[in-house]
């Protein structure tokens, strides 16, 4: 399924759903971020994904975390709520979804590197690095306030 994404666009389409989901800033020992290059956009994005019916919202990070790079994960904390009415993000199958994602610190307790039907490369990333991929500002956002460990409280907004 393909995706448009929408940030503070006039023309965007209206939103018609709201979907929970979850983004996982993951740091190795050399302080590189996990990143997913995704298939339904074409942009670097933290590995994450909707929130199931039945499961606590950190089982939803670590599953994501793995389905989408093969890395089990610890998660230690939020680091951001994201809910931005001007993001939305239109599927061909008519869906227009605001955007709702809790994001979260975590760190690699395992796994093995690789690619899944929603990441057609996966990689760590120096952050100094960053500026050299397509990443969509809010998700640059969520990695920007992921990564400065000066922040005492998760971002809201």
């Amino acid at each position: 399924m393909s995706r448009t994404d929408y940030f503070h666009d006039p023309q965007a389409p209206t939103a018609n759903s709201v979907v929970p989901s979850v983004t996982a800033v993951v740091r190795n020992k050399a302080g590189a971020v996990l990143l997913i290059h995704k298939t339904d956009n074409d942009l670097w994005a933290l590995p994450g994904g909707g929130h199931d019916i039945g499961e606590f919202i950190k089982d939803t990070v670590v599953r994501e975390v793995e389905e989408e790079t093969g890395i089990r994960v610890e998660v230690l904390e939020v680091s951001g709520l994201y809910t931005d009415p001007g993001h939305v993000m239109a599927y061909d199958d008519g869906e227009v979804r605001q955007q709702f994602s809790i994001c979260f610190r975590a760190r690699p307790i395992g796994g093995e590197l690789r690619t899944s039907s929603e990441s057609k490369e996966v990689r760590w990333v120096l952050p100094a690095d960053l500026e050299f991929l397509d990443i969509h500002p809010s998700m640059r956002l969520r990695i920007d306030h992921g990564l400065d460990e000066q922040r005492d409280r998760p971002y809201i907004g």
